[in-house]
């Protein structure tokens, strides 16, 4: 079932049937960093960065030490969220400019699409970077309202610089499908997020409806920019300071909820899109004991810290080694809100909701990591197989190919130093026809550019 036929067949939508319905579903709140590192948050043991927002969350909710982004760049990792499947699947394997013309297609469903029907407020607030054209807006997509910009901050004049770049107009900022202003004070762009996240939280409460909020954040990505309330005060230089001031909307958008009232029936998590810009050096972040960063297959690049409160159903102070992906954010948001997946679509995400409650514990998905199109490496378990690796985005150029494979026990060696390929054939032969199975069941999307 693609997503107009989905979106025909729940008709009205059941919160119109059901307004009782739709007041006893719980809000969704999913806050998404940009380039943010494994290593750079105080809970992930960062020793001078001060989140206590978030490591608050952590101490309150659950913190995940084994989380991965879908992708080890933004434009797959965030389609990735938002559909719950592999980036390949909708053909969003790449990331998009200001001159692309492709974009999210209408057979995808969002996350916000999905929650529709049962009567939820949806909003995007911050950065999109699923199509800048008119039909992949937010708007276009399951969301009522969009304030932010719709790619990268780098991306247009007067940042974009290097041979990748065919630099567009004056960076956007948009509401809803309208420019309202051109390049925008990049340092203003945080609070200015918050502000439009916390008047959603209001609005949606005193409408007594439930509510989605997707916040993907502008930063960490470079050009780094805080606000003059944090500008110079992180021990950490500007790269802290924007760290910083995501920890501040973070406590900002918590403390929304216990304003309103709906603290309590709020399902809130956090991650990233991917790993640290290394080759950005002190204006990039730490993936902390992993190795490497953005654009790579390995665990730099994209396991990511990962925060979940909901008070009264997370236990809290739980620190869980279950695996987990931001492609199971999708299953998870419509579990929680009592809603069957969409027929007819191929899902690599799973419930993590008895993970979060520590009613199941020992999951072993299999997780496939992608640089654009090409499959690099698998994980199942402990165990991790690379069949090739690449180099960091915007880093030198070329890919290797491991034959035989490599293959790591990430519990034991998480740098991934240590391979243990010769050790264990059987373990790189059942990973090796994984690989396979995978690629012989697996049907492409239509690659946007």
């Amino acid at each position: 079932m693609n997503r107009r036929t989905f979106l025909e067949t729940m008709g009205g939508g059941l919160a119109a049937a059901s307004p009782a319905l739709a007041a006893s579903k719980p809000n969704l709140v999913i806050l998404f960093a940009d380039d943010l590192g494994y290593g750079d948050l105080g809970c992930y043991g960062h020793p001078t960065m001060r989140t206590p927002h978030l490591d608050r969350m952590a101490v309150e909710g659950v913190r995940f030490t084994q989380f991965y982004a879908a992708a080890p760049v933004c434009t797959p990792s965030r389609a990735a969220l938002l559909t719950g499947r592999l980036p390949i699947r909708s053909g969003l394997t790449r990331v998009l400019f200001p001159y692309s013309d492709g974009g999210i297609q209408d057979n995808e469903v969002t996350i916000a699409e999905a929650l529709k029907p049962a009567g939820y407020a949806t909003a995007c607030v911050g950065k999109w970077h699923l199509g800048h054209l008119p039909q992949y807006l937010p708007t276009r997509h399951g969301f009522d309202r969009y304030f932010g910009i719709p790619y990268s901050n780098d991306m247009a004049r007067p940042f974009a610089t290097g041979p990748r770049y065919n630099p567009g107009p004056p960076l956007p900022l948009m509401r809803n499908e309208e420019i309202i202003e051109t390049n925008p004070d990049q340092a203003e762009l945080t609070p200015r997020y918050t502000a439009e996240a916390t008047a959603f939280i209001r609005d949606a409460a005193r409408a007594r409806k439930p509510f989605f909020l997707y916040l993907p954040y502008t930063f960490p990505h470079v050009p780094l920019f805080a606000s003059a309330r944090f500008q110079g005060k992180s021990a950490r230089g500007l790269y802290g300071d924007v760290v910083e001031e995501i920890d501040w909307s973070v406590g900002e958008i918590l403390g929304a909820l216990r304003h309103n009232k709906v603290d309590r029936d709020t399902l809130v998590m956090f991650t990233s899109d991917n790993g640290p810009w290394l080759i950005k050096k002190e204006e990039g972040g730490s993936a902390g004991l992993l190795r490497e960063g953005k654009g790579s297959t390995w665990e730099g690049g994209m396991r990511e810290p990962f925060l979940a409160r909901w008070p009264g159903r997370i236990p809290a102070g739980t620190v869980s080694a279950e695996f987990g992906s931001t492609m199971d954010l999708f299953p998870t948001c419509l579990a929680a809100a009592g809603l069957p997946l969409p027929p007819g679509i191929a899902y690599d995400g799973q419930d993590l909701g008895p993970y979060l409650r520590r009613e199941k514990s020992g999951r072993e998905a299999l997780l496939y990591y992608y640089s654009d199109t090409e499959l690099r490496a698998v994980r199942k378990g402990p165990w991790k197989l690379h069949v090739a690796s690449n180099a960091p985005w915007d880093g030198p150029p070329g890919v290797q190919k491991h034959d035989p494979p490599l293959l790591f026990h990430l519990l034991h060696d998480p740098s991934e130093r240590y391979d243990l390929a010769a050790k264990h054939p059987d373990v790189v032969r059942e990973l090796l026809g994984a690989i396979e199975e995978h690629r012989r069941t697996l049907t492409p999307g239509a690659l946007q550019r």
